[in-house]
């Protein structure tokens, strides 16, 4: 009874914390007629008000009337490689095909295009994960493009300028500005018109971050480093001037003129686990309290996140914070439409996510109404300044006590993905009430440059009763403010791999010695879209059974037999570990959890060994942050007297 209790404190605020965001931001679906594979691959509205959207299966669909009820859709072009971005711009379409971006023009005014022009091209090896991005266009009409790295199990630019940002004119010329990038789905201009790219965890990115790029830009990967020696490339760093396990990447990046760290980091699980599209607030108040904010999708959780910025010794930095969850798809692409609310393009084909349908298209509204909110974080000398939508209750927000603060970094090395290291507490010693309450300044010890910091506010209210609708925000300290002390640097972690997986009767990887052979090896591995390649196998009870789970996807995963039914509960634990979660490989500590594997990296492969229990239909799952949803499998395990016949 306590375990089923306990479950239920763990899936109903989920339910709930959805149902309270939607008094503020509310999601409406826009429907799509059924004959109609709208796998989104980007957005962008016309001049006249008419939505434009590009899908995976290469066409692009003009809606009419987008902020009605019942749009149109006409097919306006098709035939197209993958577009995995729309723009607009004097009376044409410009998407970007895997190998291309592609003018699209409709000149007898039918509805449908009529040229289809190739401004610029480049080559492919024809590896599946040569995905391309964009365009996304500056002022001046130049064009820009990303392109994503190959995949051979790490990332790879086999041929020119994948893992690069480039720059496209209309009449076909092109210039590469930075390289670095690995999986650059999103990139998008902030409030100021600068630059900044979203990255999801791999080979050598810890965690998911945006970064702000500049021209000679290196922002970590080395794989597009390939062609750095090429005649137009306008930074001359190599690839062997990064050794395959580095430390932390703020340190070596002081040593490396033109590498930028990450400007935001999203802590991984906690905040997302895939970033997508950028785009900032530029509604001037139509769309909430968060003018000039970025908002930043997750394809895998399928959730919209929003980050607030400023600039610390020329510098950007500043803090994530979760925003609003619940989309029905894989978020990918996110643009302002006319009425000033938030359209939201959406896709999971391959790429699953938590949202269950295979993709979609919605909006997202404001109703009106502030929620309390920490609205930004500022640095300042020995502490933050928390800034909040709506004044305070003075008496709780003046008590130290309320504002627990964490900091923690992840590797950067050229493994997958990276455990939060050198996490440490933080001391506040104070905090000071603004005169009009809308603003908190703590002062405190613990700050370090280059980490990740978390800072929550605990039972804080409004000055009118309302609770903080989230309590929590990330921020990232690359620069101290001025004046602040600076201490001496803790010890760091002598590892900086996934921390192994302690054996238990859970998780046995070695025969027992007891006995001669397994009665049943059962190799499971992995295909892409988050799923197992085996969805069932038979044995009986008390057999001795031998899984051998070979992860040969591109991301990390693991295999977790659950008790009949509760596969969904395990997975939702899970998801609420925290900075907790790699340190137990994600795997909580549940009696429903029978036996499990632990979180193996891109193209590894663990046995475990375990009797198997009494006769039922068992399910395996992926406790992987979010994945528990759709990777999953199921053990049926026969009587005796059913195996013997």
């Amino acid at each position: 009874m306590k375990n089923f209790i306990l479950l239920l404190l763990i899936v109903i605020p989920s339910w709930l914390f959805a149902q309270a965001e939607d008094d503020y931001y509310r999601i409406e679906t826009i429907p799509i007629p059924d004959s109609i594979l709208l796998e989104v691959g980007g957005l962008a509205f016309t001049d006249d008000g008419k939505l434009g959207v590009s899908t995976r299966r290469g066409e692009v669909w003009l809606l009419d009337r987008p902020t009605s009820a019942r749009p149109t859709f006409t097919r306006f072009a098709h035939g197209l490689h993958e577009p995995l971005g729309l723009a607009y711009r004097n009376g044409s379409f410009y998407t970007t095909q895997r190998a291309e971006v592609t003018k699209l023009t409709d000149n007898d005014s039918d509805g449908v295009a009529d040229r289809y022009q190739s401004i610029y091209s480049w080559p492919l090896s024809g590896n599946y994960h040569e995905y391309s991005y964009g365009p996304l266009f500056l002022p001046n009409g130049d064009m820009l493009v990303t392109l994503n790295l190959a995949w051979i199990g790490y990332g790879e630019s086999p041929v020119k300028w994948r893992g690069w940002l480039l720059k496209i004119t209309e009449d076909g010329n092109m210039t590469p500005i930075a390289t670095g990038l690995r999986s650059p789905a999103g990139f998008g201009f902030d409030i100021n018109g600068e630059i900044f790219y979203g990255e999801n965890q791999g080979d050598w990115i810890g965690s998911g971050r945006i970064t702000h790029l500049e021209k000679g830009d290196f922002a970590g990967n080395p794989a597009g480093l390939n062609w750095s020696q090429e005649p137009n490339s306008p930074l001359r760093l190599k690839r062997s001037n990064i050794p395959d396990s580095v430390g932390l990447m703020h340190e070596f990046a002081k040593n490396i003129s033109s590498m930028k760290p990450p400007t935001v980091w999203f802590p991984h699980t906690i905040m997302g686990i895939s970033t997508s599209d950028i785009m900032t607030d530029t509604t001037q108040g139509g769309f909430g309290p968060f003018a000039g904010q970025m908002f930043v999708g997750d394809q895998g959780h399928s959730k919209v996140m929003r980050v607030f910025l400023e600039k610390i010794n020329g510098e950007y930095q500043g803090a994530c914070f979760p925003f609003r969850e619940g989309f029905s798809s894989g978020i990918l692409r996110m643009r302002w439409g006319p009425d000033d609310n938030m359209y939201v393009g959406m896709t999971s084909r391959g790429w699953a996510s938590t949202g269950k349908e295979p993709y979609g298209l919605q909006r997202l509204v404001w109703t009106g109404k502030t929620p309390f909110e920490i609205k930004a974080i500022r640095a300042v000398a020995n502490g933050f300044e928390l800034e909040f939508t709506q004044p305070v209750d003075e008496s709780v927000a003046s008590q130290a006590s309320i504002y627990p603060i964490t900091n923690f970094i992840y590797s950067y090395h050229r493994s997958y993905g990276s455990p939060i290291i050198n996490q440490q507490a933080c001391q506040v010693h104070s905090a000071e009430v603004s005169a009009d309450r809308t603003k908190v300044r703590l002062h405190m010890d613990g700050l370090r440059e280059g980490y990740i910091h978390e800072i929550k506010v605990d039972g804080l209210k409004s000055a009118s009763g309302q609770s903080l609708l989230h309590d929590v925000g990330y921020y990232t300290l690359n620069n101290f403010a001025e004046g602040t002390a600076v201490t001496a640097p803790i010890a760091q972690n002598k590892t900086s791999e996934m921390p192994p997986c302690e054996e238990s009767e859970k998780r046995i990887t070695e025969m027992p010695n007891d006995w001669e052979k397994p009665d049943v090896v059962i190799n499971i591995g992995t295909e892409p879209g988050l799923k197992y390649d085996l969805s069932e196998f038979t044995v009986a009870e008390g057999d001795k059974v031998q899984i051998i789970f070979n992860n040969n996807d591109d991301m990390l995963h693991n295999l977790v037999v659950t008790e009949p039914n509760v596969a969904n509960q395990v997975g939702e634990e899970a998801m609420t570990l925290g900075l907790a979660g790699t340190d137990r490989g994600y795997v909580p500590i549940m009696d429903e959890v029978l036996f499990h594997t632990c979180i193996l990296q891109p193209e590894t492969s663990e046995s475990i060994y375990f009797v198997a229990p009494p006769a039922g239909e068992y399910e395996f799952v992926c406790t992987f942050p979010g994945h528990y949803k759709v990777m999953r499998g199921k053990m049926v395990v026969t009587s005796k007297e059913t195996a013997s016949r």
